[in-house]
Order: structure tokens, then sequence, then C-alpha cells
């Protein structure tokens, strides 16, 4: 009878550890897939802005500055495309950044502004934008649940035994961006 009572719980512990590993191993593939995600709206971004640039070069051939700025960024963002989500993450907020003078400098041109060929690139980037901020949160939640089930006991040590790891978030901003501004009155 003890015989048999030892041998259900070592079957119950082996079923609870095959559980947990299958946890560990679904967290990764969302973690994956998630990534996957944001590189592809990444990459439907860069792919917009030589169209936006053409339409925006003819208005703004004075504006070189602002045109180099985001060519150069589209580079190294490009560049950046197989580095860690810390990398590629401060690349791609330059490219933001560099976008938003470039649609800020634009306001100043009325018909750019007015320019349908513009308005076309603005409502994609801006769209394709929405979808990276759903890309990124997606991604950021299924990072969340696989830390969490690696660093959490008893988990954590199938997961050491597999060699299963943290995943790094996916930031755009600097925590400096986030700074609540300062009104004086």
């Amino acid at each position: 009878m003890a015989i048999w009572i030892i041998v259900g719980i070592i079957v119950v512990v082996l079923g609870y550890a095959i559980s947990i590993y299958n946890s560990l191993v679904k967290n990764r593939q969302l973690v994956q897939e998630g990534w996957s995600g944001i590189d592809v709206q990444l990459k439907r971004r860069t792919d917009l802005i030589p169209n936006l640039m053409e339409a925006v070069k003819g208005y703004m051939s004075h504006e070189r500055d602002t045109l180099q700025a985001v060519t150069e960024a589209r580079v190294r963002a490009q560049g950046a495309a197989n580095a860690s989500p810390a990398e590629r993450a401060a690349a791609e907020g330059a490219l933001s950044s560099a976008l938003g003078r470039l649609i800020a400098v634009a306001e100043a041109y009325p018909d750019l502004k007015a320019s349908s060929n513009f308005l076309e690139f603005q409502q994609a980037l801006q769209t394709t934008e929405d979808e990276i901020q759903l890309a990124r949160r997606y991604y950021n939640g299924a990072v969340r649940n696989l830390n969490t089930t690696v660093e959490s006991f008893p988990s954590n040590l199938i997961a050491n035994n597999f060699k299963f790891e943290k995943a790094e978030y996916f930031e755009l901003e600097s925590p400096a961006d986030r700074a609540v501004p300062t009104v004086k009155f």
C-alpha cells in the first residue's frame, strides 16, 4: 500500500513538472510571436518612409537637416533589425523622434498639408504607429507572463534546469520622456 502512495506522489510531481515545463514553452512561444508582430509593424513603418520623403521633398527642399535626420534614423533602425529589444527600441525611438520633427515642420507648409499624397502617407504612418503600440503591448504582456513564470517558485526550478531565461521588455521611450512636465502659473 505504501508503495502505491509513493508512486502516486511521484506521478503527481512529474505531472506538475511537465505542466510547468509546458507553461514555460508556451510563454516563450508567445514572446517570440509578440516580437514577430513588432518586427512586422516596424518594417512596415520603415517601408513607408521613402514614399513619405518623396512626397515631402518637393515642398521642403530647404529643410535638408530634417530630411537627412529621418533618412539617417531609418538606416539605423534598419541596421538594428536583429538587435536586442533595448537596442532596437533606441533605434526605433530615434526614428519616431525624427518622424515627429518632420511632421511638425510639415505643418508650416500649407501646400504640403493639403497634398493628398502627404495626407495618405501621414494617415498610413499614424495607423502603423497605432499598430506598433498594440504589438508592443502584446509583446510586453507575453514577456511579463514568461518572466513571472521563470522567477516564481517552483517553476523557477524547472526554468533553471532547462535554461529558460527572462525576456527583455520593448520600450520605445526613455524614462525621461515619461517625466511629468512642470507647469508654472
